[in-house]
């Protein structure tokens, strides 16, 4: 086929997806404001990941289209990636992802209903468990603020011994989907290693750590497989077995030390670390 072929194929399915996403929000509007609302949302944090990272999803099969999962992921300095990740499971999967965030967004004026709308909730684990038995997807990452901050080029996890969201896959008896995200750290870099700010976070709890960046670099998320519910293991034992499950699409899929200017070559090379 000529190249002009080739071109009019593409842009047909463009055109195609363009269509069918303006269908999808026609709909969702019709039926309730907030979905709409939400599907909208989604739409344009698509959008932006597509532009600025050339964001890709592996593994989305992977994620049920009914009934309940715990996706269990690392925190970059900013979670840009996670948001992405939400859009697109609104998008394929036509479902909200109900995350766990800090209780300190709750604390910030005007942000309430916004986190109400997009079914963010700040993690008591009764009512991770509600959401989970209630058949919802739920999102969290157990390094939290503390990875956020701390964490850089190396990538190491900051998990420490916390066990509480696999005490409620264990309670709600959902599957564990571990999920990560290659170059997130160099798409955003945080100065939470410096003593000054780590401290201040130590003493004061306050994630006042500057984060700098926002560079165009390629962003690949890597789903991993589902660990099943086994009632013969117990939370701590989940908990390592989880760990070991997102270190190791780390140390497949990241090159370690992250470097910003390979992250921004790899926008133009097609191909992963999968060794």
């Amino acid at each position: 086929m000529s190249d002009s072929g080739n071109e009019s194929c593409v842009t047909g399915a463009e055109d195609t997806v363009s269509v069918l996403r303006k269908n999808q929000l026609r709909e969702a509007y019709s039926n309730n404001l907030w979905d709409g609302a939400r599907k909208t949302l989604a739409t344009l944090w698509d959008g932006h990941g597509a532009i600025w990272h050339g964001y890709e999803i592996h593994g989305m099969e992977k994620i049920p289209d009914k009934g309940p999962a715990l996706i269990v992921y690392y925190h970059g300095a900013i979670p840009i990636d996670y948001y992405y990740f939400l859009a697109n499971v609104i998008i394929q999967k036509g479902r909200t992802c109900h995350s766990v965030a800090d209780h300190f967004l709750f604390k910030i004026p005007g942000f309430k209903l916004l986190l109400e709308v997009f079914s963010v909730i700040h993690g008591p684990q009764e009512e991770c468990v509600r959401a989970l038995r209630n058949g919802h997807l739920l999102g969290i990452s157990p390094g939290g603020v503390r990875e956020a901050l701390f964490s850089d080029e190396t990538y190491p996890l900051f998990w420490g011994k916390r066990k509480g969201f696999a005490q409620v896959a264990i309670d709600s008896q959902a599957p564990v989907i571990p999920m990560f995200t290659q170059n997130v750290r160099e798409g955003f870099r945080s100065l939470g290693t410096l003593r000054f700010f780590r401290w201040l976070y130590e003493r004061f709890r306050l994630p006042a750590a500057p984060v700098y960046g926002g560079f165009p670099v390629k962003f690949r998320t890597f789903l991993g497989d589902p660990i099943p519910y086994d009632p013969n293991v117990n939370a701590a034992e989940l908990a390592e077995k989880v760990q070991q499950a997102v270190q190791s699409l780390i140390d497949k899929h990241q090159q370690i030390p992250g470097n910003i200017l390979r992250a921004l070559f790899e926008r133009f090379h097609t191909k992963y670390k999968h060794q």
